[in-house]
């Protein structure tokens, strides 16, 4: 006799529908007593089902009635992703200088990657992340705004090099690092003048990209993203390499 939560028969299924063709991003699920009939378990097993496929940026549930209730397939992993690794860095089972180093690596790598790129759209994303650059200089652009913007900056770059999984896990690591970057604007007495260094490492970062010089751009990026980590309070607990680049 299984020992599987009960819920597992309604997941097994949904992939097993998503994998076939049966239902697609956009889909409703099947009604919530439609479901435990089918399978012959409780509607709170069901609701179960659902919470997970919801934490795993599948489905996104409206409560209520009409044509907008109910839960619909989505497809959302970067966040459920992010939310992952961020719960185990707060757990201290993943360490933040692995989590960045993995970042330098995927990010370096995209990096070499965009150089190569001949996507018709290489040139209208570079405009928009010279855009969101323009946006950051403004001294009334709050700092919660510019983490956002910044992020959004990393993001569109990564996307040049055409690998979604890539895109997918930068969005996550982005995502999961949250805590440490606003522990580390806390930590620091003098954000102003870093805030300006990164708008500097930014704009180089950016103009190496629009020259197709991957070299120069993963060179870069890799100096930004660890001489930033180097003024994190976690970096004195557990240096990760290049991570000694701190601030002069």
């Amino acid at each position: 006799m299984s020992t599987d939560p009960a819920y597992t028969v309604v997941l097994e299924w949904i992939e097993q529908q998503l994998r076939s063709g049966g239902l697609r991003v956009g889909d409703k699920l099947p009604a919530e007593r439609t479901l435990a009939e089918d399978f012959g378990i409780s509607r709170a097993s069901v609701r179960e089902a659902v919470r997970i496929l919801a934490a795993m940026g599948l489905v996104r549930s409206a409560t209520g009635s009409g044509p907008h209730s109910g839960a619909t397939v989505i497809s959302d992993p970067s966040a459920a992703l992010g939310w992952a690794l961020r719960m185990h860095i707060a757990t201290r089972s993943l360490p933040v200088a692995d989590v960045v180093a993995t970042r330098v690596l995927l990010e370096t790598q995209s990096s070499l990657d965009a150089a190569a790129s001949r996507d018709p759209g290489r040139d209208a994303v570079l405009t928009r992340a010279g855009e969101l650059l323009d946006r950051m200089d403004d001294p009334a652009v709050g700092d919660a705004e510019f983490h956002v913007l910044d992020a959004q900056f990393h993001l569109l770059l990564a996307s040049l090099g055409g690998n979604v999984v890539l895109e997918t896990i930068m969005a996550s690591l982005r995502e999961a690092t949250i805590g440490y970057v606003q522990e580390t604007v806390a930590a620091t007495s003098d954000w102003p003048s870093i805030r300006a260094r990164l708008q500097s490492q930014h704009r180089a970062v950016h103009r190496a990209t629009v020259e197709r010089d991957g070299e120069e751009a993963a060179r870069l990026l890799r100096e930004h993203i660890m001489w930033f980590y180097g003024h994190a309070p976690t970096a004195a607990e557990s240096p990760g390499e290049g991570a000694v680049n701190a601030p002069e």
